[in-house]
Order: structure tokens, then C-alpha cells, then sequence
């Protein structure tokens, strides 16, 4: 039964949180852990408040800086949406070819029998893997994507 916390007073809350830390299952270190988390969170915010300069906002602020140059015209210049684009492609590939090396270095296992995990389940796995891994790079390539221009 968990005690429920209702109203104000301090001997509940001392009590729910003894009950806590006495959990045996073990939850106790993460409610440490998120409390300090948050508090170390909120004490650099609190400083940073508390030391840091007032701000002057002003026109200069907010302007570009090109290397002590004047700048003239407009600084928000449009490229082209295919070069991000590409590169998220790019990083979704390199991370799914991150994810092959334990299968590369755990194989060995998986044949023999040693890790535990049947063959024909590793077949599964990593074919339902390359097939989504083929079928967005179909995709990327339908749409055009691939085309560096």
C-alpha cells in the first residue's frame, strides 16, 4: 500500500519518503538522482541569475558580425533545403550501419549457439533491418533526394 500525500503536513512527506528510500526494490537511488538533477539544474540557473550582467539589448546586438566589416544587405541568406536534407540522410544511414557492428562482432556467437538467440531469429531481425534500410533508400532515391545538385 502506498501512502497517499494529502495536504501540508511535513510528518507525510517525511513519512512517504521513508517509505520510499525503504522500497526494496531499489527506485530510491533514482529518486536521488532526480532530485539532484534538478537541483543542481535549478542552483546554476539561481547563480546565473544572481551573477551574471544585466543585458543591454540594443541595435548592434543583434546584427551580424562579419569580422569587424560593415555588413550590407540582409545576413539571412536562403540556401538550399536539399543540402540538409542530404545530410540527415546521410546521418540515418551512419547510424544504421552503427547498429551492424555488435551483429558483426556478436555472429560468431549467434551460429554456434553460445549467445543465445536462435539462427533463424537473427535472420529475421537483421533481414526485417535491411529491409527497412533498403526501402528508405529507395524512398530518398524516388523522391530524389540522392541528387546533388
Amino acid at each position: 500500500m502506498i501512502p497517499v500525500v494529502v495536504g501540508s503536513n511535513p510528518i507525510i512527506h517525511l513519512l512517504f519518503i521513508y517509505y520510499i528510500l525503504n522500497m526494496g526494490n531499489g527506485y530510491w537511488i533514482l529518486f536521488i538522482f532526480l532530485f539532484l538533477g534538478a537541483f543542481i539544474a535549478a542552483a546554476a540557473i539561481l547563480v546565473g541569475k544572481i551573477l551574471g550582467f544585466p543585458s543591454k539589448d540594443g541595435k548592434s546586438k543583434f546584427k551580424a558580425y562579419e569580422c569587424g566589416m560593415e555588413t550590407f544587405g540582409n545576413a539571412r541568406v536562403q540556401f538550399k533545403v536539399g543540402y540538409v536534407v542530404f545530410a540527415l540522410i546521410f546521418l540515418v544511414f551512419d547510424v544504421e550501419a552503427l547498429f551492424l557492428f555488435p551483429v558483426a562482432v556478436h555472429w560468431r556467437g549467434v551460429v554456434d549457439g553460445t549467445f543465445g538467440i536462435p539462427v533463424w531469429l537473427a535472420f529475421v531481425d537483421l533481414g526485417i533491418f535491411f529491409g527497412v534500410l533498403v526501402a528508405g533508400l529507395a524512398y530518398s532515391w524516388k523522391k530524389g533526394w540522392l541528387k546533388w545538385e
